[in-house]
């Protein structure tokens, strides 16, 4: 599903193979996994994590046909709040890793998939193929609170965010560049991942502390994180009541 690999003085975490890299509960794990192992990892200086993903997709969202492949509505319910925990799990490991992100966005980042993008603190996105796509609306669900909270922090330009969530506008890279929603435009695959190498070389070199680095991450994501929380809170209460009623 996935891999972690070193390379020089940073990691580069793959989600691997051709497929559209769907965020189904196996891929989550695979992710987390990786992310355990990381902060296992004894790096002093911080190190540097880039994450990428083979294929024309960096990630189209959430596992749809998984979570609806079942005739009980209660069932597939249930599998959108597993989807959704995992993801809010998943997200909450990125913001107090305790180094400096990069997601280099190879293909296609919709949904859950432009999300977890841009959890990353800095975003470099091929030019060649792709666009970031909140694609919601045209598919007949509504954003999660905490999706809102993690665009004001990332997206500066209200407009922007407006035509994301409520036109499902598709942003090219160089679209989204000029928004100032991704911090750099690469070429192709290989040569956006080969970018978002050399910045995590240059950050590498300010040897910060990835504790110190963590926090004031968790700081100025503080927003997101008490979304995070509210919308876990909201699910487990929404969850005991279902499990009374059966």
């Amino acid at each position: 599903m996935c891999t972690l690999e070193k390379r020089g003085n940073v990691y580069i975490l793959t989600l691997t193979g051709n497929d559209e890299h769907r965020l189904n509960p196996t891929l989550l794990d695979s992710i987390r996994s990786a992310l355990r192992r990381l902060r296992s990892e004894p790096t002093s200086p911080s190190s540097v994590l880039i994450t990428t993903a083979h294929g024309k997709f960096f990630s189209n969202g959430y596992d749809l046909s998984w979570a609806r492949s079942t005739t009980s509505q209660s069932i597939t319910s249930s599998r959108y709040r597993m989807m959704s925990s995992k993801l809010r799990g998943l997200i909450s490991d990125l913001i107090s890793l305790p180094m400096p992100t990069i997601a280099a966005i190879t293909g296609h980042a919709s949904a859950g998939g432009m999300v977890f993008a841009l959890s990353h603190d800095y975003v470099i996105m091929r030019r060649d193929r792709g666009f970031l796509y909140m694609s919601e609306l045209d598919i007949g669900l509504v954003v999660p609170a905490w999706f809102v909270a993690l665009l004001e922090c990332k997206i500066g330009n209200p407009k922007a965010r407006r035509d994301m969530v409520l036109k499902a506008a598709k942003l090219t890279a160089e679209m989204a560049a000029g928004n100032g929603i991704v911090d750099m435009v690469g070429g192709n695959a290989e040569e956006t991942v080969e970018a978002a190498v050399r910045l995590g070389e240059e950050m590498f070199k300010r040897k910060w502390d990835g504790q110190v680095y963590a926090k004031n991450r968790m700081v100025v994501m503080g927003k997101v994180l008490d979304k995070l929380e509210f919308d876990e809170t909201v699910e487990e209460e929404n969850g005991k009541g279902n499990r009374s009623k059966l």
